[in-house]
C-alpha cells in the first residue's frame, strides 16, 4: 500500500543545504544526500496552507506574537505530553541552535564549564567553545547493561556527578531525545539527572527539539519539565521544526519557569539585537502546532518501517556494519568500526566508492568516531538505493582484496 511519503519531492535548486551544497561538503553532486537532519518530505498541507494565506497579505513588516501562536503550542504540550505551560514562562527564541549559544551566555561565566555528552549534536561543542565557556565531556557509554546491545547508549551518570562536582561547572546542555544515538532517556534516568543537578547547582539546558519524533513500538517521551520541581535551575528549549519539516522557518521557543532565568536569557538575545521571528515563521510555527499532529502520527508511521528496513537490510546485506533501531528521531547511528577504515578513509569509502553522502561520526565528538549518520527522512526508495550501493561498495571492496 503506498503512502503519500512515497512520493519524491524534488530539492534540488531550490537552495536546500542538504542537495545543493553537496559539491562544497562532499566534493562531488553525485551522493545521495543522507546527512543534513531535515526530511524530504512536504510539510503538513495545513502549514503550506497558513504560508501562502500570509503571503497574500502584501504587507512583511514587522510583526508581533500572537496570543495565538502561544495558546496554539500550550495545547500542543498539554495534549501530547502532560505537559501544562504558563504563558509566561515562554519565551520565543530564533532557533534551538541561537538558544544553546545564548543559554552558554546567559549561566555561565567566560572560563566556567558547561557539561554536555557526546557523542553529541556538534553546535553542543561549537556554542560553548565560541562563547568563551569550557567543554566539559561527560561521553555516553555504547551498552546496554541487561541486554549488552552495544548500540543502545546510557548515561555514564557516576561520571556525571564527577563533572558537576567540578568547582567551575555551572550548565548540563541535555539532548532529549539524543541526536544522534537515538535514545529516548528513561524517567529513572532524567530523575538522576536532576538530583545531579539540584545538588552541584547546575542550570539544565535541555533540548526537546525531537521530542515529537518518538517511534510507536518505543517507550514514550518524557518532558524533563514534567519531573522537575519549582526550584530546579531548568531552561527547555523546544520548536515545531523537526516535528512538521520546516526547520528553514528558523521559530522555536524557550519555557523557562523561574523569572531571572528568563531576564537573563532575554538580556542575551536582546544584546545581540537578534530577529526573533518574520511573519511566515509565526504562521507556520502556529499551524504546525493547531494541525499538524494527523500528519505527524502517520509520519512516525511510515519512519518506523524505514528504520525496520535499515536495520534488517545492514544484518542482512552490509557485513562489517551494525545498526541499532533508534527509539526516536529520524536519525541513525551506524557502527562502521568493524570495516578497519579510520574516519577519512571512511567518509572516502561512502562518498567516492558508494556514493552516499551521510554525516560523519566524528563531527559528533571523539566518542563518534568510527560511525556514520543516517538520515531516514525520505521516501523508502531512496534508502532501497542507499542500501544498495554501500552494498555494491562493499562486494567490490571485498573482491578488490
Amino acid at each position: 500500500m503506498s503512502s503519500p511519503f512515497d512520493d519524491p519531492v524534488s530539492r534540488e535548486n531550490t537552495c536546500s543545504v542538504k542537495f545543493d551544497a553537496r559539491q562544497a561538503v562532499f566534493g562531488t553532486e553525485e551522493v545521495i544526500p543522507v546527512w543534513v537532519a531535515d526530511m524530504d518530505f512536504a510539510a503538513p498541507e495545513a502549514v503550506t496552507r497558513a504560508l501562502a494565506e500570509r503571503a497574500a497579505h502584501p504587507v512583511y513588516g514587522y510583526t508581533l506574537f500572537p496570543d495565538s501562536l502561544y495558546q496554539s503550542m500550550i495545547d500542543w504540550f498539554a495534549n501530547r505530553h502532560g505537559w501544562e505551560i504558563q504563558r509566561e514562562w515562554i519565551l520565543m527564541a530564533p532557533g534551538v541552535v541561537p538558544s544553546i549559544n545564548a543559554a552558554c551566555m546567559a549561566y555561565a561565566g567566560p572560563g566556567e564549564g558547561v557539561i554536555i555528552q557526546p557523542p553529541v549534536y556538534p553546535p553542543f561543542f561549537s556554542s560553548v567553545r565560541h562563547s568563551g565557556r569550557v567543554v566539559i565531556e561527560n561521553p555516553l557509554v555504547p551498552e546496554d547493561p541487561d541486554t549488552g546491545d552495544p548500540g543502545h547508549y546510557r548515561m555514564d551518570l557516576d561520571h556525571l556527578e564527577e563533572c558537576a562536582a567540578r568547582p567551575d561547572a555551572r550548565v548540563l546542555l541535555l539532548c532529549s531525545p539524543h541526536n544522534p544515538v537515538g535514545r529516548v532517556w528513561s524517567e529513572e534516568e532524567l530523575r538522576a539527572v536532576l538530583d545531579i543537578a539540584r545538588r552541584h547547582q547546575l542550570v539544565v539546558v535541555s533540548d526537546e527539539i525531537h521530542c515529537d519524533l518518538i517511534f510507536p513500538d518505543k517507550p514514550r517521551h518524557t518532558m524533563l519539565a514534567n519531573l522537575a520541581g519549582p526550584d530546579d535551575a531548568l531552561v527547555m528549549a523546544v520548536a515545531p521544526s523537526k516535528s512538521f519539516n520546516m526547520p528553514g522557518l528558523g521559530l522555536s521557543a524557550l519555557v523557562i519557569p523561574d523569572a531571572e532565568r528568563r531576564k537573563a536569557m532575554k538580556a542575551v538575545f536582546e544584546s545581540m539585537h537578534l530577529p526573533q521571528c518574520n511573519p511566515f515563521s509565526i504562521a507556520g510555527f502556529e499551524a504546525g502546532y493547531r494541525h499538524g499532529g494527523p500528519w505527524l502520527d502517520d509520519l512516525m508511521a511510515y519512519l518506523q518501517a524505514n528504520r525496520d528496513y535499515v536495520v534488517e537490510a545492514v544484518g542482512q546485506r552490509l557485513p562489517g556494519i551494525r545498526v541499532s533501531a533508534p527509539e526516536g528521531t529520524y536519525l541513525m547511528w551506524l557502527d562502521c568500526r568493524e570495516l578497519g577504515l579510520d574516519d577519512a578513509g571512511l567518509k572516502r569509502f561512502f562518498v567516492q566508492k558508494a556514493g552516499v553522502g551521510m554525516n560523519p561520526g566524528l563531527s559528533f565528538g571523539d566518542p563518534g568516531s568510527g560511525f556514520m549518520r543516517l538520515n531516514i527522512g525520505c521516501p523508502r526508495s531512496v534508502l532501497k538505493e542507499v542500501i544498495g550501493r554501500i552494498e555494491a561498495a562493499l562486494d567490490r571492496d571485498v573482491s578488490d582484496h
